[in-house]
């Protein structure tokens, strides 16, 4: 019987108020079914919209709710509580929590508890789309992540309010599943991944380029992943403003021929390469030492190819096992096909870009080609892709020809 991806991990789950306390029911249920074993601690705003005895039924234990519980606290319960958790999952995670979390505050249970445990503490915003992009959110979000606090989505789409944007919590499969990344198999130890990812910007004048949508975030997700799975991790970044994964070694760089430059000087002492990278195809001939002025007439712009830096890879004399992906808009299958056989690739991801998928968003589906055959990953949070995606990649990698010339 194969193992479950939680088997005996203690996992507390804090909850938050917020009309997405009702999804950490289904949470709970979940993360039992995985192995987990569960213990769950409310603030004052969640039992408004849940009660605890509902999560007492689900998890089967006793629901914590105040830091004042005279008989648990006879004996330190708070940091009993802490010292028992594998794992500090808050999902939903308010702004309110976000922030109170972030400036370290301990004025309630589950805000103690986060101060006092050694476990992991990954945080799973829900919120409005408006208050998840205020300024004051993303700045708590960037400061509890510089602590390591790993933070899960949001997704992206309609509103109890009435608005669509992100801010939707994940789903409890998705949650699920990129929790267990961490505490899986570590299925790519002792091998070394260069990932590269972004977009690249090709400078016009000193003010303007030429770009593209991406995010960056699958490549991130995808060099996170790698580092859990216990590779040694490189990540070739275009400018993106996005946290390093823990774990993860980052060079940074803006156009295509600085990308280009940096992977295949990493490359030979790689064993998987995985170009998530969105590089730009073409770049201005000419760059204009002075900004650009408007005169009314029209402004041509002479673009040349950028280096191929996939081909450039694949003709190294030992190549890594390489990873391509390919952004479509239509014909997925026929051009990743091709494109996987014309630049002798390992593996192909092909994604459907547009429809909410790809750039600019936290989800993806993503379509596995090799030479003999194929896989579809359904859409889900890119933590989750890049999970799956690497569950691949390491047998695929084993079964190649490429696997340890070393």
């Amino acid at each position: 019987m194969a193992a479950l991806p939680l088997d005996g991990v203690r996992v507390l789950l804090g909850v938050t108020g917020g009309i997405a306390a009702y999804k950490a029911a289904d949470l709970v249920r979940r993360l039992r079914d995985a192995g987990a074993e569960v213990r769950v601690v409310m603030t004052e705003g969640a039992t408004q919209f849940v009660t605890p005895l509902t999560f007492q039924a689900l998890s089967g234990n006793p629901v914590r709710t105040t830091l004042w519980d005279s008989s648990a606290e006879a004996a330190m319960g708070h940091i009993e509580l802490a010292r028992w958790a594998d794992e500090v999952l808050v999902a939903p995670a308010s702004a309110d929590a976000l922030a109170r979390f972030a400036v370290g505050r301990a004025d309630d249970l589950l805000a103690t508890l986060v101060l006092a445990t050694a476990a992991p503490v990954t945080v799973v915003p829900a919120m409005n789309r408006q208050m998840w992009a205020h300024a004051a959110t993303q700045a708590n979000v960037a400061l509890l992540r510089q602590r390591g606090v790993r933070v899960l989505g949001p997704a992206s789409g309609g509103q109890a309010c009435g608005e669509v944007g992100d801010g939707r919590m994940l789903e409890p499969a998705d949650i699920i599943a990129a929790v267990a990344v961490g505490r899986g198999p570590k299925t790519l130890e002792g091998l070394r991944i260069l990932v590269s990812a972004g977009p690249t910007f090709e400078d016009i004048d000193p003010v303007r380029y030429i770009g593209n949508r991406s995010s960056g975030r699958m490549g991130f997700a995808i060099a996170e992943a790698a580092a859990a799975h216990g590779a040694d991790t490189s990540l070739v970044a275009g400018p993106v403003a996005l946290p390093t994964p823990p774990g993860v070694s980052r060079r940074n760089v803006r156009s295509a021929r600085e990308m280009h430059d940096a992977v295949l000087a990493a490359a030979p002492v790689h064993d998987i390469y995985i170009a998530a990278a969105a590089v730009g195809d073409f770049r201005p001939e000419v760059v204009s030492a002075s900004k650009l002025k408007k005169s009314g007439e029209p402004i041509r712009l002479d673009l040349v190819q950028n280096p191929d830096i996939l081909a450039d890879v694949a003709s190294l004399d030992a190549p890594p096992f390489l990873v391509g992906f390919a952004a479509e808009t239509d014909e997925l299958e026929r051009y990743a096909r091709g494109k996987l056989e014309r630049k002798k690739l390992d593996m192909i991801a092909a994604n459907q870009v547009g429809n909410d998928l790809g750039f600019e968003c936290a989800e993806n589906a993503l379509l596995l080609i090799w030479a003999d055959g194929s896989e579809q990953l359904e859409r889900a949070d890119k933590r989750v892709i890049a999970a799956a995606l690497l569950d691949r990649v390491a047998a695929r990698y084993r079964a190649s020809s490429k696997a340890r010339r070393a």
